[in-house]
């Protein structure tokens, strides 16, 4: 299972809505004597989510560089370009996981949707091709439908996702 350390402002409650967990699950995987006292660095156990560190793939998105690199455990596998977050609505920077899919979004989210370990942002498909390259996104990473159904097919959930800036 997934051990998440809690970072500064994250509730129990906002930590099982990132990760699309139920609270109650939470709760029952972890011993927690207060739930309302919960401290930054504490590991909480959040059921249902694959380790990553058992998966043998893992995501790096460089913002700037507009990019998605898939790894393997023996290196690069292969690069996407992708769309980014527009101004006032940046894509995150930090450490997620993939926490479920959905496949057929619909409307902007093309043909799959990877939601990420923070809550409203993703790897998704697009109905825009011509947008991919740019910063035009609410802060999800955007990728030609074609290359986000691929990678969909690759990684499992559970598989790290590593946002930088450059």
């Amino acid at each position: 299972m997934y051990q998440h350390i809690v970072q500064p402002g994250e509730t129990l409650f906002s930590i099982s809505e990132d990760f699309r967990t139920p609270y109650a699950a939470i709760l029952q995987a972890n011993v927690i004597p207060n739930p309302n006292m919960i401290y930054v660095g504490q590991v909480i156990v959040i059921p249902g989510i694959p380790d990553p560190n058992q998966i043998p793939y893992a995501i790096t998105v460089s913002i700037s560089g507009r990019t998605l690199t898939l790894y393997d455990n023996e290196g690069v596998q292969k690069v996407y370009p992708i769309a980014v977050g527009r101004m006032l609505f940046d894509t995150p920077v930090g450490e997620f996981v993939i926490v479920n899919r959905a496949p057929n979004p619909g409307g902007p989210y093309g043909t799959m949707w990877l939601s990420l370990s923070k809550k409203s942002y993703g790897i998704h498909g697009t109905n825009d091709p011509s947008s991919i390259g740019k910063a035009v996104s609410r802060g999800c990473v955007r990728m030609y439908n074609h290359d986000v159904e691929e990678l969909a097919a690759i990684v499992p959930n559970g598989t790290s996702v590593s946002i930088r800036p450059l």
